[in-house]
């Protein structure tokens, strides 16, 4: 049974469920008021992403019904991304401190790995390595750094959403190229959730997403990621690909911070995207730049994965040496 005729209603109600959650957000003053770290002026209302959160929750199990969703995929994603999202409310609405986030992070990852199975084998160069339990606690530490990296990518207009839409639908057209066209239900949706949510987000933005929102994207597309996996091992490697703006710019300023002896839950400014945005005094034009590397680079290297048998170990180096120089040179991981 088709799903199509659903996405334009998914847009529709994230839009609307967000402009409610700003209305709701004024009335309780939950308002980030600029400060010398933040990346915007103006004081804005935060917690959008919880229509996000919400749409995706309450349609992903109306297509599994309707055949576009697995129960494993549903089951890992409830559990999962409800828990996430509760933790990140909750931080957005006060404060939880860093460890027991932590803790909150692995134990939503516990979850949706039982239901998914763990890491699967992994292919390259030729060969295939399976890491059995020792693969389970590497996609725990993926999925929790990949929710992490999204929060801390989540700091100027529009950013996290256009770099969920562009991965999201990048994959869902492989999916269609390859075969696996069963495995579009969930991205798609995804996409035009946060797409509905982009409405009030798009520079210059009248909401913030707030923890809920990228935390819950972040572990989301994790586990995108993995299921696929399950399917092609190729698809975990196009997913990185296509991942690849947020993966290089966060770890790459997480890891230049900890040689600096810095405090990497700290709240800064020093991620590449921080720096560019202050340089050209413009959230649009960075938010612009990094849909423009995922359609124009990391996109068809993606394709070059998935279609035409590129190696996928390569395909990533490929993709991410100019990245890295890239934030290299917009001093990521540098205060000032």
């Amino acid at each position: 049974m088709s799903v199509w005729f659903l996405y334009p209603a998914v847009i529709i109600l994230s839009a609307l469920l967000t402009g409610g959650i700003r209305r709701y957000a004024i009335s309780r003053s939950l308002i980030d008021v600029p400060n010398a770290r933040s990346s915007h002026s103006v004081p804005t209302p935060r917690g959008g992403g919880v229509a996000i959160v919400l749409i995706f929750l309450l349609f992903l199990p109306v297509f599994g019904v309707m055949g576009e969703a697995e129960r494993p995929l549903i089951w890992s994603v409830l559990g999962a991304g409800a828990g996430v999202a509760t933790l990140g409310f909750l931080d957005d609405h006060g404060h939880i401190a860093a460890r027991w986030r932590l803790l909150g992070h692995f134990l939503c990852a516990a979850w949706a790995l039982f239901w998914l199975g763990g890491l699967p084998p992994i292919e390259y160069w030729g060969g295939v390595i399976d890491l059995h339990l020792f693969g389970v606690i590497v996609a725990a530490f993926y999925l929790v750094w990949l929710l992490n990296l999204y929060n801390f990518m989540d700091g100027i207009d529009g950013l996290a959403s256009v770099e969920a839409i562009c991965t999201c639908v990048g994959v869902s057209i492989i999916y269609w190229l390859t075969g696996y066209a069963g495995l579009i239900g969930a991205p798609l949706l995804l996409a035009m959730a946060v797409a509905g949510f982009l409405m009030w987000n798009f520079p210059p933005a009248r909401i913030f997403m707030g923890d809920a929102g990228s935390g819950f994207l972040g572990v989301m597309m994790g586990v995108l990621s993995l299921y696929a996996a399950w399917k092609s091992s190729i698809f975990l490697w196009v997913w990185l690909v296509l991942l690849g703006v947020f993966v290089v710019d966060a770890t790459f300023t997480l890891f230049s911070r900890l040689l600096q002896g810095r405090r990497v839950y700290e709240a800064h400014r020093s991620h590449a995207y921080q720096h560019a945005a202050r340089k050209v005094d413009s959230h649009l034009s960075v938010t612009g730049a990094v849909a423009a590397i995922n359609i124009l680079w990391l996109f068809p290297i993606a394709i070059c994965i998935a279609v035409f048998g590129l190696n996928g170990l390569l395909g990533v180096s490929i993709a991410y040496v100019p990245l890295v120089v890239l934030v290299y040179k917009c001093r990521a991981g540098k205060d000032g």
